[in-house]
């Protein structure tokens, strides 16, 4: 079959590298794409809006890109919503939306719309590659203003393709594009996404079946189905697919619905289409030749047994771990119990006090297990972590002659568990540096714990008003055990810095890059 020749910016493209210059140029523009079609409603645009979340599921079908377009004021065509199918390779590498369609004759693509249900006509690629471009008028219903147009671009290897398929599958396309076009595929939001290995069935509105892909066809063959599936009705099969079908066309809307069958497990989506008759504005021309007086259901099915498999196994797994997770938080507070009783019995108070810190070290390793062994993730808040280790402090560090407050500021931060467990130990190393360091016997004061996120890094201040550091103190030299192990870690595990300055009392910085989540945990 020959390509017209194609035609951008006025100019005719006679040779291929020219009309690959030249063809089907789109010019991006910055701000709001709604607002630059300032013609447009809000009811219009609202309208524009719900049409976006239904043309995914005509695109997949179609085998097509489908783009949904208005116009500027005096100006080209602007996209605003672009749907790329799934099984097949896009027309479009990238995303149309708020691109502008600068085709030659473009501009009076309106115009050429007013009299015709769709406008059909070949065009290419910005790299040359031949498509078939179908055109639809896009209004609101009870109105007759166009505000839009509906294009599904197809390739023309899938375009040759489509044209040998069953005349029934064909029909039942194109009424899925119209109903797109009237906005009329309700629940359309609602169905999952399209996947490689869904099959297609389409049947008339008896449900009897009239068109079966060679995907469904080998779907349903895995269920002892090996015979010719094409005029029989859905009620034959032993399956939920009729009574899907029937209430899909009698509620007129998109449904899914997951079901088992001869051991396998089945996502089905039942999509009901039919001819909708001219708008008001066209009704005057008579009847068009081209609408078809049928009412057709598009029964796409995908079998997702290894897929539930897989997601059982994981949860088992998960569940195992979550297990493992408590056995080690209740290990490591029976274990602390047990030092604190200990503690008790010690008569000197640097080896009472030295194992109090130990309890604290231990005991903030437990909160992070304990917060792996509540959720199904491996990611961890450290804002919910820091609020638990001040509890922690406060309730088993501070002594009845000190009355010191806590504060704790900044937004959730979620790291892996590796290095939130990291983290927690060296926030409770420089809270327990503050209490004990920064405030005598009696003191009044304030211990202040700062997060911040920035991004691709993360920052914790820990800041308190006691007693300030010795002038020639450096945390590089520093003996305490605490400020050792914080040193430690940060340098091996958080691959950050640490720094303590003297300020309205001592201020402890502590910055490290944020690990990937998908990592090493």
């Amino acid at each position: 079959m020959g390509v017209r020749p194609a035609v951008g910016n006025g100019r005719r493209a006679n040779s291929p590298v020219q009309a690959k210059h030249i063809v089907d140029d789109a010019v991006c523009s910055s701000g709001s794409v709604y607002e630059r079609c300032r013609y447009l409603s809000e009811d219009d645009i609202a309208f524009l809006k719900a049409m976006e979340f239904q043309i995914p599921i005509v695109a997949d079908v179609s085998r097509a890109d489908v783009l949904l377009c208005s116009w500027q004021p005096g100006g080209a065509p602007v996209v605003f919503a672009h749907a790329q199918p799934h099984s097949v390779a896009a027309v479009h590498s990238h995303s149309m939306v708020g691109c502008e369609l600068a085709h030659a004759g473009e501009r009076s693509l309106r115009l050429r719309l007013l009299g015709r249900l769709a406008h059909h006509r070949w065009g290419a690629t910005s790299d040359g590659a031949p498509i078939v471009i179908r055109s639809y008028r896009v209004w609101r219903p009870g109105h007759s203003q166009i505000i839009g147009a509906l294009r599904v671009e197809t390739n023309l290897l899938e375009y040759e393709r489509q044209r040998r398929r069953a005349q029934r599958f064909q029909r039942a396309t194109l009424q899925l594009q119209r109903m797109a076009q009237y906005g009329r595929l309700i629940g359309a939001d609602q169905l999952s996404p399209f996947g490689d290995a869904d099959g297609i069935i389409v049947t008339d509105r008896e449900r009897v079946i009239g068109y079966v892909s060679g995907v469904a066809m080998n779907l349903y063959r895995r269920i002892g189905y090996l015979g010719d599936l094409v005029g029989r009705p859905l009620s034959d099969l032993a399956t939920m697919d009729d009574d899907l079908a029937r209430s899909a066309l009698s509620q007129e809307r998109c449904l899914e619905k997951e079901e088992e069958v001869g051991g396998r497990c089945w996502i089905k989506k039942a999509i009901p289409v039919h001819s909708l008759p001219r708008p008001p504005l066209l009704q005057w021309l008579g009847p068009h030749r081209h609408v078809e007086a049928s009412s057709h259901l598009i029964l796409i099915v995908r079998d997702c047994t290894e897929k539930r498999r897989q997601e059982q196994e994981l949860r088992v797994k998960a569940a195992m771990i979550q297990e493992l997770h408590h056995r080690v938080k209740n290990n490591l507070q029976t274990i602390a119990a047990l030092l604190r009783m200990q503690a008790r019995r010690l008569r000197f108070k640097e080896a009472r006090q030295a194992v109090e810190e130990a309890v604290n070290r231990i005991l903030s390793v437990a909160v992070i297990h304990e917060f792996l062994s509540s959720q199904d993730s491996r990611v961890i808040n450290m804002k919910d972590v820091s609020s638990r280790i001040l509890t922690q402090l406060r309730q088993g560090l501070v002594s009845p002659g000190k009355h010191i407050t806590f504060g704790l500021e900044g937004p959730p931060i979620y790291l892996p568990s590796r290095q939130a467990t990291a983290c927690a130990l060296v926030i409770n190393e420089l809270l327990q540096n503050a209490v004990e360091h920064g405030f005598q016997e009696g003191a009044v004061g304030h211990v202040q714990l700062t997060l911040q996120d920035r991004g691709d890094s993360v920052v914790v201040r820990v800041r308190d008003n006691g007693s300030g550091l010795p002038e020639s103190f450096d945390i590089r030299n520093a003996d305490s055990l605490g400020l050792q192990i914080v040193q430690t870690l940060v340098r091996e595990d958080l691959k950050g810095t640490i720094e303590m300055c003297n300020g309205d009392g001592v201020e402890a910085i502590l910055a490290f890059p944020k690990s990937i989540l998908g990592g090493e945990q």
